[in-house]
C-alpha cells in the first residue's frame, strides 16, 4: 500500500473494518490476550488481509492511535466553528474528560504498545496539541481567555488527567480539575 495510490473500496473498507475491530478489543482491554492474527477473524477477513493492511500488530495500533487524534481535533474543529470560543474551548476540554473515561482501555493498551514508538506518535500529539492552540487562541481573541498561558499549559493539564486515571474518584477530581483549569484561564474581569 503507498502512500500516493488511493486504495479500492473494498480494500479501504477492509482496512476501516480491522481498525475499527482494534480499536473495539483495546477499549475492552483485550488486545495482549489476542495473537495478532486473530484480529482478522475476528473482523471478518483473511489474515493475508490484515497483514497486508498492518505488517505488524504496532502498525495497527498507529492506525487506531491516528483515527482517535484526527477524531479528536475533527471535534474540536467542529465546536470552534459551531459556539462562541469560550464554550468550545469548555466542552472540548470536558469532552476530552469524557472521551478519556470512556476509553479508558484504548488509551492503556496504546500508551503500553507506544512506549518505545514516541516518534510515532509525535504527529499525532502535535495534531492535538494545535486544536488546542486553536481553541485557547480563538478565546483569547474573544477576550474571554488570558493571553499569557500557553496552550502547552492546557495539554499538561490533559496529560496529568489521563495519568491519573487509576485514582479512585478520578472521573470526579478530573471535573474539578477542569474547572479549576477554565477558571485559571479566564480574563480577570
Amino acid at each position: 500500500m503507498t502512500a500516493d495510490k488511493p486504495l479500492r473500496a473494498d480494500a479501504r473498507r477492509n482496512r476501516d473494518v480491522l481498525v475499527a475491530k482494534a480499536r473495539e478489543i483495546f477499549d475492552a482491554g483485550e488486545f495482549f490476550d489476542l495473537r495478532f492474527d486473530d484480529f482478522a477473524r475476528l473482523a471478518g477477513v483473511g489474515t493475508g488481509t490484515l497483514y497486508r493492511h498492518f505488517p505488524t500488530r504496532e502498525a495497527l495500533a498507529e492506525a487506531v492511535y491516528h483515527g482517535e487524534v484526527a477524531a479528536l481535533c475533527d471535534r474540536a474543529r467542529e465546536l470552534r466553528a459551531t459556539l462562541p470560543a469560550a464554550e468550545a474551548l469548555a466542552t472540548f476540554l470536558r469532552g476530552m474528560v469524557d472521551h478519556i473515561d470512556a476509553h479508558e482501555g484504548l488509551a492503556r493498551t496504546l500508551a503500553t504498545l507506544m512506549a518505545e514508538r514516541s516518534g510515532d506518535l509525535a504527529e499525532g500529539s502535535q495534531a492535538l496539541e494545535q486544536a488546542v492552540a486553536d481553541l485557547v487562541a480563538a478565546a483569547v481573541r474573544e477576550g474571554s481567555v488570558r493571553d499569557d498561558v500557553d496552550s502547552g499549559a492546557v495539554m499538561m493539564v490533559l496529560h496529568g488527567i489521563g495519568a491519573a486515571h487509576d485514582r479512585p474518584h478520578w472521573r470526579a477530581e478530573a471535573d474539578d480539575v477542569i474547572t479549576l483549569l477554565l477558571d485559571g484561564l479566564r480574563r480577570p474581569q
